[in-house]
């Protein structure tokens, strides 16, 4: 099990890293327990989160509404719940 996420049931638990204002939105790599992901939109009001699941939506193949932020709307550490995702990235461990 990855430091930086892990699963609950079919339920992608997700610790990111967010870093605003970048060129384009890319996953970046494991930094300590949080998986960093570049965000290319403004930190203003939820502006960069709302891209965030946006970007992770298409990512996984889920539609938006399968991803809930526990906390993080307006900080770069954020953790997500992704419900059942149907395709997982690289640095993504799957279940089990």
């Amino acid at each position: 099990m990855s430091s930086f996420c892990h699963w609950e049931e079919d339920t992608l638990v997700l610790n990111i890293l967010g870093r605003p204002r970048a060129k384009k939105t890319v996953i970046g790599k494991v930094i300590g327990k949080q998986l960093e992901i570049y965000v290319a939109e403004m930190p203003v009001r939820g502006r960069a989160t709302a891209h965030l699941v946006r970007f992770l939506a298409e990512e996984f193949q889920v539609p938006e509404s399968s991803i809930t932020v526990v906390f993080g709307v307006y900080n770069v550490n954020k953790q997500l719940r992704i419900a059942a995702p149907k395709r997982l990235p690289s640095v993504i461990p799957p279940p089990g």
